[in-house]
């Protein structure tokens, strides 16, 4: 099956620029700040695949000095028009090659991996990623669990995708978005631990913590699975 970026139209843009920091969403973000804190040294940041910007604010919100970029015209459309004061920047193809080499202290990515489909593609960008990285800068890479598209869940829907069920790791998988107006699915690609630890290690990164958030029952949001299965998965990088 063809894969296509269905990320990249306006209509996904205001969609996507309308997510807050709720429901199944909360979770990819609730333990950030502590994992910063924890294993990040410095400032500067580039949060590579930041659609509306969304995650470019929340990690300047912990005091990085943040750019954002992304493949995406629209999506760095809608980041300028919310965010007017905030740095963002188009790449073409992926192409890292305008970011300054070896100068910043974090690279975050969340869900961008999702949408990348490709062994040998996730290699030469988890690789021109770490290029970015100072000497102790780490990278942090939010992605989505494979158990994500076959469970239902307080933001998601794959109720109506059974494919999904026999799906295997670089497999097309679809997933419907509860939290906004905007019902057409999102065609992500399958991608499991095994996969990733794979790619880290022929990046030339090594894998330097995980983490798998689940709810804790005291949130204020309608729990469906998120208390006993992690929908996302969270990993600590650094330069082999």
């Amino acid at each position: 099956m063809a894969f296509t970026n269905c990320y990249g139209d306006a209509t996904r843009a205001d969609a996507y620029a309308q997510l807050e920091f709720a429901n199944t969403y909360y979770l990819a973000y609730r333990d950030l700040p502590a994992i910063v804190r924890d294993h990040v040294t410095g400032t500067r940041a580039i949060d590579f695949g930041c659609g509306t910007g969304r995650s470019t604010r929340f990690v300047r919100q912990l005091g990085f000095d943040a750019t954002g970029v992304n493949i995406a015209p629209e999506m760095i459309a809608k980041a300028r028009e919310v965010d007017p004061a905030g740095v963002y920047r188009l790449v073409s193809d992926d192409d890292l090659s305008e970011l300054q080499a070896s100068a910043y202290d974090l690279v975050l990515s969340v869900f961008t991996f999702d949408n990348i489909p490709g062994f040998d593609t996730k290699v030469r960008l988890f690789h021109d990623l770490g290029a970015l990285l100072n000497a102790f800068g780490k990278m942090i890479s939010v992605v989505s669990s494979p158990d994500i598209y076959v469970h239902e869940w307080a933001s998601f829907s794959t109720k109506d995708y059974s494919e999904n069920r026999s799906a295997q790791s670089g497999d097309l998988v679809r997933i419907i978005t509860t939290d906004f107006a905007d019902s057409r699915p999102a065609e992500d690609v399958l991608w499991t631990d095994e996969s990733y630890r794979d790619v880290y290690v022929r990046a030339g990164l090594r894998l330097v913590a995980t983490y798998k958030p689940l709810a804790k029952g005291d949130e204020p949001y309608k729990w469906v699975n998120e208390t006993k299965i992690a929908p996302w998965v969270i990993y600590v990088l650094r330069q082999a």
